[in-house]
């Protein structure tokens, strides 16, 4: 005599097979994948590839850092002004790649970068304008900022706020 589990079993195979029988099948789909199932063990790749294009930059902005302090101020000024921006800007990079991946959270870097820029574009645009007036637009802009890259971050993470490193 077959058990209750058994007939139950019995029962869903027929009604597998006859409902195959009426439908044809669909044709297999990839299932998208949920925020939380996201890929999370390291960090993104970069659009180009295992080209080592951050690493080139930093590399050439930490060679004009080093040879303005060499050179004479009016060239050596430039040079440091150079490598800064340089550096900023592959650092930026990489946290932008992370952030919108949903990989870690830098909230407060990516709009301390929309801060400064709202503040020196003012300041040195808009000559006109006092400098608290561009010190209140670059606080206006950086409070606006943080708030849609958390709720970016929220979105793409599955819900997590920040990630630490550790784990």
């Amino acid at each position: 005599m077959a058990t209750k589990r058994q007939k139950r079993k019995r029962r869903q195979r027929h009604s597998r097979s006859e409902t195959a029988a009426v439908r044809p099948a669909a044709p297999a789909s990839t299932p998208t994948p949920t925020p939380s199932a996201r890929r999370t063990d390291g960090p993104p790749a970069a659009p180009w590839g295992s080209f080592p294009l951050s690493e080139i930059v930093v590399v050439i902005a930490l060679v004009l850092l080093i040879g303005g302090f060499i050179v004479a101020p009016p060239r050596g000024a430039v040079m440091i002004g150079a490598g800064l921006v340089l550096g900023s800007l592959a650092g930026l990079e990489l946290s932008v790649r992370e952030h919108f991946s949903g990989y870690r959270s830098h909230t407060l870097l990516l709009a301390g970068a929309i801060g400064v820029a709202v503040f020196v574009g003012l300041f040195i645009g808009v000559r006109s304008l006092s400098p608290a007036i561009c010190i209140a637009a670059g606080a206006l802009a950086f409070g606006a900022a943080v708030w849609l890259f958390a709720r970016t971050f929220r979105r793409r993470s599955g819900g997590a706020l920040y990630r630490f490193k550790g784990g």
